[in-house]
């Protein structure tokens, strides 16, 4: 028997007498899903995305202004309150125990009147120009002044630095020595002993660092006559030349310092101490007015920032907050001196000036009820 044919491989031929039918699909019908396994749910059907609505812009109203304005005060207040607690917790340098331990135990802030001393250093720093300027060791106090201030008081007194006093353990002498002689905790004595109060606080400003804190504040106005001072020689043998015109003049830290320092004015020869003294308290003055304006409020965080840096203190962060609040509630009251009446000559051969004992009493009186 012969072998079947090999049938070919591959889809079977169709048979080209048989009809048959094309159908085609319609344009744009999608095909049919396949069902759905059992047991399983069934698809939810796709969404389309809804065009996202526009934000409608909240239209600046007067409220809304107002509102704005106040949160962003509110925050620089507390952007220089943060940077002024950093800088006098961490930053500000302190008196030594022994100043610490000379000082009455203060009352409680605010309610309970409280006396801060405040002692200007002219200790300089090293590398300084000026002749005679002393860069470490004892040093006097260019001023002196103190203010009292908590439980409805605001007052202060300078007393001039050549005013002669009873130094414990040194005898007559001008109440600048004291500094030299035994630092802030001499003074404290000094003038406890001479005035006869207590003293709650001190505070020791570095004249080094005091053009600082003016510049930070961009400066102050001064109100006052002609003033050529030379401190120290003036430019020419290495100190500093201060130039004012008569009236409101616009002066930074550097020329604040030379005011403040000066006590002989080629302008006027009658300038003396007391006019330095004035001087001084007019510095403070338009310091204080700075940091009230406008522009000041601006530049609070700088301010705060400069401020501890410049001063030594027994106070920490919180004692330095406190008796900031306490001067904004009651105020530092209108500033006095402590005029001297008469002069004498001291043991060394210099000279000192004299205050008779029923005015000092009389003016420590009004400091006190002040």
């Amino acid at each position: 028997m012969s072998p079947e044919p090999r049938k070919p491989s591959g889809p079977p031929e169709r048979d080209p007498t048989a009809s048959y039918n094309v159908y085609r699909s319609r344009p744009g019908v999608r095909p049919t899903e396949p069902p759905e396994a059992p047991g399983k749910a069934p698809r939810q059907p796709r969404q389309r995305r809804q065009p996202r609505a526009k934000r409608q812009r909240k239209k600046w109203t007067l409220r809304r202004i107002i509102k704005s304005f106040v949160l962003a005060v509110i925050g620089w207040v507390a952007l220089t309150l943060v940077i002024f607690l950093f800088s006098a917790q961490f930053l500000q340098d302190q008196v030594d125990g022994k100043a610490k331990a000379a000082l009455n135990q203060p009352g409680s802030p605010i309610v309970s009147p409280t006396n801060v001393l405040i002692l200007g250093s002219d200790l300089r720093a090293k590398g300084t120009k000026e002749p005679g300027a002393a860069t470490s060791g004892p040093s006097r106090s260019d001023s002196i002044q103190l203010m009292r201030v908590g439980g409805g008081h605001g007052s202060k007194l300078s007393i001039p630095r050549d005013t002669v006093v009873e130094i414990p353990g040194y005898g007559l002498n001008k109440v600048n020595a004291a500094f030299a002689f035994g630092g802030a905790a001499l003074s404290i004595r000094t003038l406890r002993s001479y005035l006869g109060i207590e003293i709650n606080h001190v505070i020791v400003v570095n004249f080094d660092k005091f053009p600082d804190l003016v510049d930070s504040m961009g400066g102050i106005d001064f109100t006052g006559g002609c003033v050529i001072s030379k401190i120290n020689g003036g430019f020419a043998n290495g100190g500093y030349t201060l130039r004012l015109k008569a009236g409101t003049n616009h002066i930074d830290g550097k020329q604040a310092l030379a005011l403040a320092r000066t006590r002989k004015n080629e302008c006027n020869a009658s300038d003396n101490d007391l006019t330095r003294v004035v001087n001084q308290q007019k510095i403070i003055n338009g310091m204080r007015s700075r940091l009230h304006s406008p522009f000041g409020f601006i530049r609070w965080p700088f301010i705060a920032w400069s401020a501890p840096q410049t001063i030594s203190s027994d106070m920490g962060a919180g004692g330095l907050l406190g008796l900031a609040a306490t001067v904004g509630v009651s105020g530092s009251g209108s500033p006095a001196v402590l005029k001297p009446d008469g002069a004498v000559t001291l043991p060394d051969g210099g000279a000192g000036l004299t205050v008779s004992p029923a005015y000092r009493e009389r003016q420590v009186q009004k400091f006190l009820d002040g």
